[in-house]
């Protein structure tokens, strides 16, 4: 677990995200160059000589009236330079590397342990992170060359390092001594920030945030307490370790009582997923398909939060949810979603009892409580829900919740499925997609 907490912590992505990129140690300002051309000084103050306007005019080839607006220009800019707030420390990555990865939100830490913990990742940066070094190495013309290498010394870069890569910069890391949970830290450089992640790995609070965590996924929406302390005594005693803490799920006696056999409801992606997979279809996970899965509510990549998409079913089951979960196993089975294929000949019997029985032989192997079944049965005597993409206005004006809108980074609200005619035996795919729209599929 530490070595995950480690290559977060260095991943460029995370780095940009949470702009730690930018953190600071505010006694780390990089200091004006003092041996600078006394000219350009002079200009930016507005105190050049007759002597210098003379020679200004003659380098840059200007007349009075515009070396006056140059020189306005340049007492502006440097006016604006003064004024612009000094960079520091960046809290956003201190603050959700305890409460999202580690002790939780009300895992004892305090606001001044976030500040001590952002100083102590300060200095853990990206080089060139928006790629400017690397677009003013492609239009390089005369010495701008050297102009680019002073400026990588400047600011303490590496030599042999790529736009975009992880470097620690020594120059603007805080040197101050930290107390993070009452821990006092003062091994300097990057020891600091991996002192944090030992002192978070290792503390009683991180073992029953995950061990919570890993429960709701894999187990049950509201585990015991006693089953959590047991998980999270695992994680403590294994150091972190990962596989002795999935061992400790999967062979206590709760992983495998009555109440927890699928009683995990599918998330609208595993569902989507699933339903291809059990009837051995084929994708190439189209616009069509990725608009279906907006409708589902769980598009990839499209959640706001940082936390990632809900785990539990209350987040997912409505009766609005499940009537799209149905039109999405009618679209499947009636190869009504553009770039996805199936193939239902093998379902096909003599009525439209027995091809029932097949779909619910081969999907839910058996598995099926006898109301379900008696629903179903009753089910292929009525017409199945016609599919509606939804006209263009509606597709654009439709909100789910926590999904990026269109015009966001990441959004897909205007994303619409534009279904095909189905095609297939119209009683094979009715059997089939009620089996996938049953109560047993829906669960893991």
């Amino acid at each position: 677990f530490k070595d995950v907490l480690v290559g977060r912590a260095e991943h460029p992505a995370m780095l940009f995200y949470l702009d730690n990129f930018e953190s600071v140690s505010p006694s780390a300002q990089m200091q004006p160059n003092r041996n600078g051309n006394r000219l350009q000084q002079a200009m930016r103050r507005g105190q050049v000589n007759p002597r210098q306007r003379d020679r200004m005019k003659e380098q840059y080839g200007l007349n009075d009236e515009q070396l006056d607006a140059r020189l306005k220009q340049m007492q502006s800019a440097a006016t604006n330079q003064q004024q612009r707030p000094r960079r520091g420390i960046n809290e956003n990555y201190a603050r959700e590397l305890m409460e999202l990865h580690t002790l939780g939100v009300d895992g004892g830490y305090l606001q001044q342990d976030i500040i001590e913990v952002a100083k102590a990742f300060t200095g853990w940066t990206i080089a060139d992170a928006r790629g400017y070094r690397r677009a003013a190495a492609n239009s390089i013309k005369g010495n701008e060359d050297k102009q680019i290498e002073r400026l990588r010394r400047v600011m303490g870069v590496p030599e042999d390092i790529d736009s975009g890569e992880f470097y620690f910069n020594d120059r603007i890391h805080d040197k101050g001594t930290k107390t993070v949970l009452g821990q006092k830290i003062n091994i300097g450089g990057m020891g600091d920030g991996l002192k944090v992640i030992d002192i978070l790995a290792s503390h009683p609070n991180t073992a029953k945030f995950i061990a919570k965590k890993l429960a709701n996924k894999f187990v049950s929406d509201q585990p015991s307490d006693a089953y959590v302390a047991r998980i999270a005594d695992a994680f403590l005693k294994s150091k972190g370790d990962i596989k002795a803490t999935l061992s400790a799920i999967f062979t206590d006696k709760e992983f495998f009582a009555p109440e927890n056999y699928r009683s995990k409801i599918k998330s609208p992606f595993e569902l989507a997923v699933s339903s291809i997979r059990a009837l051995g279809g084929d994708t190439n996970s189209s616009p069509a398909l990725i608009a279906m899965l907006n409708k589902l509510g769980e598009v990839p990549y499209g959640y706001i939060a940082p936390t990632g998409y809900p785990d539990t079913a209350e987040d997912w089951v409505n009766t609005g949810a499940l009537l799209e979960r149905l039109n999405f196993a009618v679209a499947v089975a009636s190869n009504r979603i553009p770039g996805t294929k199936v193939d239902l000949a093998h379902y096909n019997a003599t009525n439209k009892r027995k091809t029932l029985d097949q779909a619910i032989a081969a999907i839910l192997h058996g598995e099926i409580s006898p109301a379900t079944r008696s629903s179903l049965v009753a089910q292929l005597e009525k017409p199945l829900p016609e599919v509606q993409a939804g006209s263009e206005t509606a597709d654009a004006m439709m909100n789910v919740p926590n999904m990026r809108s269109a015009g966001e980074d990441g959004g897909q609200g205007n994303r619409q499925a534009r279904l095909l005619a189905p095609s297939g035996n119209p009683e094979v795919f009715k059997a089939v997609s009620l089996v996938l729209g049953s109560p047993e599929f829906q669960r893991q």
